[in-house]
């Protein structure tokens, strides 16, 4: 079939269906999609509350516990060590389908009655304040993160150890402020490098060693602000340039940041990737529109943070480790094969508009089972029984679609609408990378949660804090810090203040939510434009300006230098 143009039923902009799509959708037996790919992304995001964390109380024992679901948020939520438990029965909750209603409207009625976790996190120890984490220990306001020890205010670290303020760091140890940091150790303030030890404020470097304030080197030791030193004259420097201090380290940041500017930046970051579009991309095929995303991952397309293992899967956020023919979820995967519109399903196959499922086989519209075959909303039957209930149900979803308050239609086919997710939009991850203000989400139909006023007041500012971490002592942890740019009050962990201690790094004057931010804003955007290389440099491929084109997360109005890879390598690897 030939490329379509459609108009998004939410933004009413145009998309374009490919002829690829159209085999994908064919293949798992899903119509087109209505919304375009960007509002597909925002939808699902609006559904993961990864950081916004509240004081609740569990409905089954009356323990006061941390969840990511609000007191206000309507729904019957458990201590997750006992909603893992056999203390209370999912199927219990079971209903007859009602071909009086739309799907949607009944699965909300069943979604507010039945007992949810407190916390999506598995195999953690000591992990009260993580969410969507696994296999983890010691870990203290970690996000959409797995595998590791002693973490501290990050998101998507993978297999790390005495990690602190990260975001998209993998196989490393005792780094801070990093992002997008591979198998490196003693990292601090670094951007997008691999295999480098020792150094502070690097960007694009690969096995640097002992290296401060430098961009695209490879390889090199005793370098600052791309210079070479010998050893002891790098100590000797590194002694002038205080990075010890506050003042120091805020002035080396200045002067790394304009070096930066001038840093010839690849179009994409992609390690071992044939034929796919996409950044932050490693061991890729086939794939496009794809974003933080590694593993031997094959024909996919429009998946953000999705790891090892997937193949012939579209929509996704947050999966992958073994599945195939994934469409439209989030925080799914798992050793599973069709897993359509779900939400934190793993090790299900032929699992359909559910959520929080786990080793399932042949359901639709179900909560929080574990282990069962051929159900729908929660109600057991038998396989034939099953074969012919769900072509009834996907009709009825197209007969008697659910509308919702802005006439969006949602018939079988659309993920779930976002109107009827438990969080506010501002607490979920589409705020994160998809921002728009209270007014403007009230006006799309989103739900906005308002702060509460803060517990604590200050009782220390920030900008009163020492120069230097030597003259702090550990009774820091007992004072309430007034953050410098939204005023709220924060506090210095223990294990924050001993890493701080042992490597000389001066106390924070920013709160975790803002340093989140701060990060977030040195990643480029989850989309793609297309562009022509800007270099004009002659290099083996040509003379004069390089014609090569390609599609890249850097927009066409950015300063920036962009290269293509030919380009880029001839001057920088």
């Amino acid at each position: 079939m030939n490329s379509e143009t459609k108009q998004c039923q939410n933004c009413k902009n145009q998309f374009t269906v490919e002829s690829d799509d159209f085999a994908f959708y064919e293949k798992i037996k899903v119509p087109v999609p209505t919304f375009c790919p960007d509002c597909r992304m925002q939808r699902r995001f609006a559904w993961r509350n990864e950081r916004a964390l509240h004081r609740n109380v569990c409905a089954k024992t009356g323990k006061k516990i941390i969840s990511g679901f609000a007191p206000d948020s309507g729904l019957k939520v458990y201590d997750r060590e006992v909603w893992w438990s056999d203390a209370w029965d999912p199927m219990a909750y079971g209903v007859d389908y009602d071909f009086s209603k739309p799907f949607f409207k009944q699965w909300k009625e069943l979604f507010a009655k039945t007992p949810h976790p407190a916390v999506f996190n598995t195999q953690t120890t000591n992990c009260d304040y993580t969410q969507y984490t696994g296999n983890m220990k010691d870990a203290y306001l970690v996000s959409a993160s797995w595998g590791g020890e002693n973490l501290a205010y990050s998101a998507r670290v993978q297999f790390c150890r005495d990690i602190f303020d990260a975001f998209a760091v993998y196989d490393s140890e005792l780094c801070y402020e990093d992002v997008g940091v591979f198998k490196s150790s003693r990292t601090h303030f670094s951007q997008n490098c691999e295999s480098c030890m020792d150094g502070i404020f690097l960007y694009d470097c690969r096995g640097c060693t002992n290296c401060v304030g430098c961009t695209g080197l490879r390889n090199m030791s005793y370098c600052i602000f791309n210079q070479p030193y010998s050893k002891e004259d790098y100590l000797r420097k590194i002694k002038e340039l205080k990075i010890n201090t506050y003042t120091g380290i805020r002035e080396v940041r200045e002067k790394f940041e304009a070096l930066k500017q001038s840093q010839v930046r690849k179009y994409a970051m992609l390690v071992k990737c044939e034929r796919s579009t996409g950044d932050n991309m490693q061991n890729v095929a086939d794939s496009k529109n794809c974003f933080d995303i590694a593993g031997e991952i094959r024909n996919c397309k429009f998946i953000q943070n999705g790891t090892k293992l997937l193949t012939d899967s579209y929509d996704g956020y947050g999966v992958g480790a073994g599945v195939d023919l994934l469409y439209e979820a989030f925080d799914s995967g798992v050793e599973g094969s069709r897993q359509l519109f779900c939400m934190t399903v793993y090790g299900s196959h032929d699992a359909t508009c559910s959520f929080n499922c786990h080793g399932c086989g042949n359901i639709f519209g179900c909560i929080g089972l574990r282990n069962k075959e051929y159900c729908i909303f929660n109600k057991q039957y038998t396989k034939e029984e099953y074969e012919k209930l769900v072509p009834k149900i996907i009709k009825h979803m197209n007969e008697m679609p659910y509308v919702d308050e802005k006439d969006r239609i949602y018939k079988y086919g659309e993920f779930f609408p976002i109107g009827l997710s438990p969080f506010g939009y501002n607490e979920t991850a589409a705020q994160d990378f998809l921002p728009v203000t209270k007014e403007v989400a009230q006006m799309m139909g989103f739900n906005w949660r308002d702060s509460k006023a803060p517990e604590h007041q200050p009782t220390l500012l920030a900008q009163n804090l020492p120069d230097d971490i030597e003259n702090s002592s550990a009774e820091i942890i007992k004072e309430n810090i007034g953050c410098l740019s939204c005023a709220k009050a924060y506090r210095i962990i223990p294990k924050e203040y001993q890493f701080l201690k042992q490597f000389h790094l001066p106390l924070p004057r920013f709160c975790p939510e803002c340093r989140h931010q701060a990060r977030l804003k040195l990643r480029n955007p989850l989309k793609l434009w297309k562009r022509s290389c800007k270099c004009n440099k002659k290099h083996t491929h040509h003379t004069g300006k390089c014609h090569n084109e390609f599609e890249t997360s850097y927009a066409p109005d950015r300063s920036e230098i962009v290269y293509c890879e030919s380009c880029y390598n001839a001057e920088v690897a």
